[in-house]
């Protein structure tokens, strides 16, 4: 286990509730010399629209329009995939799902997780020097050797999974209401579906379940404190540091501590992204007091916004999917439609990002892997082939060449888990698989199969709601490169280092801290 893992397990040092089992090991390395750090910040299901439709004009994200006007903003930067699991596994290996191994979410009880014989940015950054830490949710892999101190981070504080997988005794907004966690032994309850009763909601820190269930009322400000705090001590080391925060916002149940006058679903998620704005902007002010002229800050989200969840998931903006939402079913989250995969995004580092400028280059969550890599003059690893690519020149102002071609995994609303049936070439997209996922009237857009891909260009109809003429001229001059593209990518795949990931359940690796009492309940931290 080495070293850094005794010191984790054995005999952290606590000073106001904060473990530092990383201290001793950084003062003793060598010093930072010009290698950056980097603080990631990954939303959860926050729509294109809740930033990137009106960045002048929105009255809940200061801090984020801030950072924008201090920085770039991307207005065609894509996650991975279009739910949590698959989207983050690709922004720590810089791999699609169908090589990573990653195709759909993890469990509770799930015995595995993000395959061990894959390298995550954390392991490669550490081996590089770097202090790595992460705060938030977790979701590829709790139990045994898929937890994050063993993934690469020396720190980590948070939910290892979607905070609505449990029941906790603060449930806050839901679309239906979940019950809080039972108190004691009585009889079985009929929650709404969608809603865990009989196991609390775990936080740990490092190793250790320090509060189950958790409180979601203070977990933005035990977010804050902690990430603060990373950078504080991270920097006074004299290392390099990474730092990843995988955000509880805007992922329902929403737990809002400034609640609206007049609480009304709109009201609340606009209460939702100020406390999500406040957090990023704790954040961003530590950088800036703390390694302002060295730290590259990067802002972005793992999927589109959760439709069924109503007045309480987020906005699309333009990108409403009007083809799908015409055969029923929601074009956001889970599905291939912009609305599912189109994420806001901004890059901040004063005196190496140019201020107050938009980029339309074509980007992905895949790329934050080998552009933090190669910042840091670290390598890849070998034996194994990569879909991001270093878009350094493009954050730094010297190119608006992003790719030129992007595949968008099936995640859950049609098709083959992971199975890449939706190519994105320049300003066209092609859809080999239609559905949509479940909207909040309820409905379900049926899964449709096209053998002739149904194709839209994005310049023209950012709405997807109007398909271009199979027997057109430009559909007929566009068909033989998608089919190229998509042979390539899938013969490449065919030859490529692949893992596969174990997604077997057993109720005897859910996180519990108290196997004696309901719910698990602990004494809180």
């Amino acid at each position: 286990m080495g070293w850094l893992f005794l010191k984790v397990l054995l005999v952290g040092v606590s000073l106001s509730g904060f473990l530092y089992p990383f201290v001793d090991f950084c003062i003793s390395g060598k010093t930072r010399g010009q290698k950056p750090n980097f603080v990631i910040i990954l939303a959860d299901d926050m729509g294109w629209g809740d930033l990137g439709a009106n960045w002048a004009e929105t009255k809940d994200t200061a801090n984020l329009d801030k950072m924008a006007s201090e920085g770039m903003r991307f207005v065609d930067f894509h996650a991975a995939a279009s739910t949590c699991s698959p989207s983050r596994a690709s922004l720590l290996t810089g791999r699609l799902g169908l090589r990573n191994g990653v195709t759909h979410n993890f469990a509770v009880g799930s015995v595995g997780g993000l395959p061990l014989n894959e390298t995550t940015l954390a392991e490669v950054l550490r081996q590089a020097g770097y202090v790595t830490g992460m705060i938030g949710k977790w979701h590829l892999g709790h139990h045994g050797s898929y937890h994050p101190n063993f993934r690469g981070f020396d720190y980590y504080f948070g939910i290892p999974y979607s905070h609505d997988m449990g029941c906790t005794d603060t449930p806050g907004y839901n679309h239906p209401p979940c019950p809080v966690c039972p108190q004691g032994d009585g009889p079985p309850r009929n929650p709404e579906r969608d809603c865990y009763t009989d196991v609390a909601l775990p936080l740990y820190e490092n190793l250790n379940i320090v509060e189950q269930p958790v409180n979601l009322n203070n977990l933005a400000r035990k977010y804050a404190e902690k990430a603060t705090q990373f950078i504080q001590h991270a920097s006074a080391s004299g290392r390099p540091f990474l730092l990843y925060v995988a955000l509880a916002h805007m992922h329902v149940p929403l737990s809002v501590t400034q609640i609206p006058a007049a609480p009304g679903g709109r009201r609340l998620y606009g209460a939702g992204l100020q406390e999500m704005d406040s957090l990023v902007g704790q954040i961003k002010d530590k950088v800036d007091r703390t390694a302002k002229e060295n730290t590259f800050l990067w802002f972005t989200g793992d999927n589109g916004p959760w439709a069924q969840k109503c007045e309480l998931a987020g906005s699309v903006g333009p990108f409403i999917g009007s083809w799908q939402t015409r055969q029923g079913g929601s074009p956001a989250k889970q599905t291939t439609w912009e609305g599912g995969h189109r994420v806001p995004a901004l890059a901040y580092w004063p005196g190496r990002v140019p201020v107050n400028v938009t980029s339309t280059a074509l980007l992905s969550v895949l790329d934050i892997f080998p552009t933090v890599v190669a910042l840091a003059q670290a390598s890849l690893p070998r034996g194994r082939h990569f879909d991001g690519v270093d878009v350094s020149k493009v954050l730094f102002g010297r190119s608006q060449a992003g790719h030129r071609v992007l595949f968008h995994p099936n995640s859950g609303a049609a098709g083959e888990l992971g199975a890449l049936q939706t190519v994105r070439l320049e300003r066209y997209k092609a859809f080999y698989v239609t559905g949509g996922a479940k909207a909040c009237d309820g409905s379900i857009g049926p899964e449709q199969h096209h053998e002739l891909p149904l194709m839209f260009n994005l310049e023209d109809d950012a709405a997807e709601g109007a398909p271009l003429e199979s027997g057109g001229a430009e559909y007929q001059a566009v068909l033989p490169r998608v089919r190229e593209v998509l042979a390539d990518v899938l013969q490449d795949i065919a030859s490529d280092n692949i893992s596969r990931a174990d997604y077997t359940q057993d109720p005897s690796v859910t996180p519990c801290c108290n196997h004696y009492r309901v719910a698990c309940r602990c004494q809180t931290a």
